[in-house]
């Protein structure tokens, strides 16, 4: 018994042990009277229980299911009554983990996974199933083996959230008939073979290089078909050419650290006057 329930029933022990003074003083020569007030005493100082808020508790009456004792003082029938179990329905979690576990493209791995489970119904749990502490860890360990079994690798790795919610539904089929909820399951950590994961580099390197070249080509191939469409521009509109000719000439020595050579026949193209302004441009105001 608890707290309160020692209380109670030393009140109660009390009270017999006064009833029973009380009897003996008012007829010393007949005990009777004093033995029954003191073992009704007693019965009555056995009888409260006490349930905290998140416990509840299995009464048998001779062996048989009684009820569900629920929180505060409960009382019994010493010597008839009892109390198989106290069941705590807070929510719980229990770790597991499968180990050397195939996947279905036969690679071994390591998983470890957190089970989160709540008793639902107290009586189900006590009277349906012998050590449902223990049923539960092992219900969630095999399923989590099963599931390993059907499911690929690459999709243990990127898609976890999905193995989860399937773990949480299978077992909490399989606990729901205990009296026994899942409430969430959480896979932890996936572990493979160390020469498994170092290939596993490799091939991501590898795969981002050719990713790189392929979008370096369709770049240069982009690039190509733009200067294609311009280059049919220049030879419809030649003056567009000398224009353009010439922006690139002034970006090129509008810097004073830059040195551009002109061939003689893009120099006759030009205009004398666009280079001349250029070449002033490039010297600078303190070479006049």
């Amino acid at each position: 018994m608890k707290g309160s329930a020692n209380v109670v029933s030393l009140l109660i022990a009390l009270l017999g042990m006064g009833l029973a003074l009380v009897a003996y003083n008012l007829n010393p020569e007949q005990p009777i009277p004093v033995v029954s007030a003191a073992a009704v005493g007693l019965l009555l100082a056995l009888s409260p229980r006490q349930v905290d808020q998140w416990e509840r508790g299995i009464l048998l009456r001779l062996g048989r299911f009684q009820r569900v004792l629920e929180p505060g003082i409960c009382w019994t029938v010493p010597g008839i009554d009892r109390v198989a179990e106290m069941i705590d329905v807070r929510v719980r979690s229990t770790a597991f983990s499968a180990e050397k576990t195939l996947t279905k493209d036969t690679v071994p791995v390591d998983v470890d996974a957190v089970l989160f489970w709540v008793v639902t119904d107290a009586k189900k749990a006590v009277l349906e199933v012998e050590q449902f502490r223990t049923t539960v860890a092992w219900a969630a360990q095999t399923t989590l083996r099963d599931v390993i079994g059907k499911a690929e690798l690459v999709r243990m790795i990127s898609d976890r959230n999905a193995l989860d919610v399937e773990l949480q539904e299978i077992i909490d089929t399989k606990t729901s008939e205990w009296g026994v909820t899942v409430q969430s399951v959480e896979i932890r950590d996936v572990r493979i073979p160390a020469e498994l994961e170092d290939a596993m580099s490799r091939k991501a390197q590898a795969d981002r290089e050719r990713e790189a070249r392929i979008i370096l080509a369709e770049s240069e191939l982009r690039v190509a078909e733009e200067m294609g469409k311009a280059s049919v521009l220049y030879r419809e509109n030649p003056q567009a050419l000398q224009l353009r000719a010439m922006n690139m000439t002034y970006e090129s020595i509008k810097e004073r650290s830059a040195l551009m050579v002109i061939p003689s026949s893009m120099a006759e193209a030009m205009n004398p006057g666009v280079v001349g302004m250029a070449a002033a441009a490039f010297r600078g105001p303190e070479e006049h």
